[in-house]
């Protein structure tokens, strides 16, 4: 009930201070048998967060997208835009071997979903949520 509570609580924030709103579409019934995973992404309720937030921008008439779950937003260094061969969900930072930049893997994506973010949107095949259903927008 308080991580509901909380959950409606911030996606309300966000979707109140922002007129654009990315997420990843992470799979989270796929990453729940993994026993490493699974108790901190139950926890979270994270499928659950996603759903608010896209029903209380499309009720606001935000933009809500979607970011492509096997968009490399982990491994990618966000500076030079190299990709890292593969990285296990156990290393948390990294340095990039093309630009030597130190990342940390949370913060990176973020900075790389954001940018695909505003890739998409320019590209006009973001969601819009005008308040009676998302429809994808073409802006061009």
């Amino acid at each position: 009930r308080c991580r509901e509570d909380f959950l409606h609580k911030l996606s309300r924030k966000i979707v109140n201070e922002n007129q654009v709103i990315a997420v990843e579409n992470l799979n989270v019934k796929a990453m729940v048998p993994n026993h490493n995973l699974a108790k901190a992404i139950s926890d979270c309720g994270w499928g659950m967060f996603c759903t608010m937030l896209k029903y209380k921008a499309e009720w606001q008439g935000k933009t809500y997208i979607e970011v492509d779950r096997f968009f490399p937003s982990s491994k990618t260094c966000h500076v030079c835009l190299n990709q890292v061969g593969s990285l296990s969900l156990d290393v948390r930072s990294w340095t990039c071997v093309h630009c030597k930049t130190i990342h940390d893997r949370d913060i990176n994506a973020a900075i790389n979903i954001r940018d695909e973010s505003l890739r998409i949107l320019s590209l006009g095949k973001a969601r819009y949520c005008p308040g009676r259903g998302c429809q994808t927008k073409s802006w061009v």
